[in-house]
């Protein structure tokens, strides 16, 4: 069994029920356990155009699964919650990315572990800090290091009901 971190972020059709299905959801996966989740945050969208604010968490799970069969259970998440993939960072009901897998490095034209662009992403790192402070990234710093030289994104802590 491997732990796994897994960022979740929505910003359509009430993003912080999307979280929480999402988070059943997981529960559900073969050979795998959800752990714990991180409190939500609201967060400023990155991408194109205008798009309402992101609510974002980070679920920790222990998993027997191969890093790209526990890959296509997200994905199979993310559809069932309506996710189309038309714009590269565009707004979406769901976004699950394996952010770490253990400490195994994976550069695979389908899945990059760890996450490229975690390293950036305070909605990310706080989360995960929350929920492993003591985690650091293979190949990468400790998360307090890289969170005090990760951009600023107007990050909110919110209540998983108010979200």
């Amino acid at each position: 069994m491997e732990t796994v971190y897994i960022g979740l972020g929505s910003n359509l059709a009430e993003p912080g029920k999307q979280l929480r299905s999402a988070l059943s959801a997981m529960e559900q996966i073969p050979s795998t356990e959800l752990l714990e989740c991180s409190s939500f945050y609201r967060s400023a969208p990155i991408g194109p155009g205008e798009q309402p604010d992101y609510i974002n968490a980070v679920a920790a799970l222990k998993t027997a699964l191969a890093p790209l069969a526990l890959l296509e259970q997200l994905q199979s998440i993310e559809q069932s919650h309506g996710r189309e993939r038309s714009i590269r960072w565009g707004a979406r009901t769901l976004d699950l990315d394996i952010l770490l897998f253990g400490q195994t490095q994976i550069d695979e034209p389908r899945l990059q572990v760890p996450h490229p662009r975690m390293a950036e992403r305070n909605f990310v790192l706080l989360p995960l800090a929350e929920l492993a402070p003591e985690v650091t990234l293979p190949g990468a710093d400790t998360l307090p290091a890289l969170l005090q030289r990760c951009p600023e994104n107007r990050l909110e802590k919110v209540g998983s009901t108010e979200a």
